[in-house]
C-alpha cells in the first residue's frame, strides 16, 4: 500500500484544517498518481474538498466512526478492521492514503511506499505526520531535484519501507 503526503521541515501536514500551502506541481503529482486508484482518507479530510465531494476518477474510501455519516460516491467504513477487508478487493499497489492524521497514523503499519513532498519550510501547524526520516523502518529510494514554487523549495521523496 502507498500513501502520499506534503510535509514541511517539522514534518507538518496542516493548520485549523488546511493544507499548510498549495503548490502546483504538488497537486499535479498527486493527481497523477492518483487518478484511476483507490483513495482513503477520514472525513475531515473529506470535508476540506470542494463541496465536500469525493475525489473524481478515483475509488473514495472514507474511514469514519460515525456510523451515521454517508457520502455520495464513496465507501465509507467504520474501522480500520472493516477498512482492511473493504481493500482486499483492491490490488495494494493501486491504495493511497491521503490523510488526515489518525488516518495516516492508523494505516502507517501497512503501508510500503511513501510519496512524500518536503517542503523546506517551516509552518505554524496543528497536524502532523511521523517523521519517517526518524524511523528506522524507512529509507529514501529516490528523490527529485529541488523543485521552487516563487520562494519555496521542496522536493519529491519516495520511501520505502526496508525489506527485512
Amino acid at each position: 500500500m502507498n500513501l502520499i503526503v506534503a510535509v514541511d521541515e517539522n514534518w507538518a501536514i496542516g493548520n485549523k484544517g488546511n493544507l499548510l500551502v498549495r503548490i502546483p506541481a504538488d497537486h499535479k503529482m498527486f493527481r497523477q498518481e492518483t487518478t484511476g486508484k483507490v483513495v482513503v482518507l477520514g472525513r475531515k479530510t473529506m470535508d476540506t474538498f470542494p463541496n465536500g465531494q469525493p475525489l473524481k476518477n478515483r475509488t473514495n474510501i472514507v474511514l469514519s466512526h460515525n456510523t451515521e455519516y454517508s457520502v455520495k460516491d464513496a465507501v465509507v467504513v467504520h474501522s480500520v478492521e472493516e477498512l482492511l477487508e473493504e481493500l482486499k478487493k483492491y490490488d495494494t499497489n493501486d491504495v493511497y492514503i491521503i490523510g488526515g492524521t489518525s488516518v495516516y497514523e492508523q494505516m502507517l503499519p501497512y503501508c510500503d511506499v511513501a510519496h512524500v513532498t518536503k517542503i523546506d519550510h517551516s509552518y505554524e501547524a496543528d497536524a502532523y505526520f511521523p517523521n519517517l526520516d526518524a524511523d528506522p523502518e524507512w529509507e529514501i529510494t529516490a528523490d527529485s531535484d529541488e523543485q521552487y514554487y516563487f520562494d519555496l523549495t521542496y522536493q519529491f521523496l519516495k520511501y520505502e519501507r526496508k525489506k527485512k
